[in-house]
């Protein structure tokens, strides 16, 4: 009979662990646009001053209230107003003392919050832009309206949404990448 002996292979022994092995992960830099950054804070204020445009060429036309659109336009716009402003004092604070918000709790509230008044900004810019071209193209009626304020209103509006979608994106994919 035929029996192979077996036969024992040296093995090198496991590396020791250092203390390099142990230094966390390197994070990626702040990418302009998030908050606590330069470009946050100019997302933020471009977002505050279309809202506030918006808002205040549409409460200057005397019959906006007959509308439900153009009344959703304004509290969407009062909303994303205050919003952006909260946040932008607040990325500008963190700017001055040196602060990152990058911390988990705060950037899902930042990306709910944007999440939230992104959708309502744009839900009521196009709202407002399909009565505007039933008001303008379809009735004919602009002479007897306020056409001007309402497509200047709802292109502040749609400029506004422009500006909250990098933000909202930008700390949804932060929360993510976690």
């Amino acid at each position: 009979m035929s029996v192979t002996n077996g036969s024992v292979h040296p093995v090198d022994a496991p590396p020791l662990q250092t203390e390099a092995a142990n230094v966390p992960r390197v994070r990626m830099k702040d990418v302009q646009g998030m908050p606590g950054t330069i470009g946050g804070s100019f997302l933020r204020f471009a977002q505050f001053v279309f809202a506030v445009v918006s808002l205040c060429v549409m409460a200057t036309t005397a019959d906006f209230p007959s509308v439900t659109a153009f009344c959703y336009l304004v509290a969407a716009a009062g909303l994303q107003s205050l919003w952006s402003l909260s946040l932008g004092i607040l990325d500008v604070y963190a700017l001055l003392v040196g602060r990152c918000l990058q911390n988990s709790r705060v950037v899902s509230l930042f990306a709910v919050g944007d999440g939230v008044t992104s959708t309502l900004i744009f839900a009521a810019a196009c709202a407002s832009a399909g009565i505007t071209v039933l008001i303008g193209n379809d009735l004919g009626v602009c002479s007897q309206n306020h056409c001007l304020e309402f497509e200047t209103a709802t292109a502040m509006a749609f400029l506004s949404w422009f500006c909250a979608l990098p933000s909202f994106l930008l700390n949804f994919w932060s929360l993510a990448s976690r």
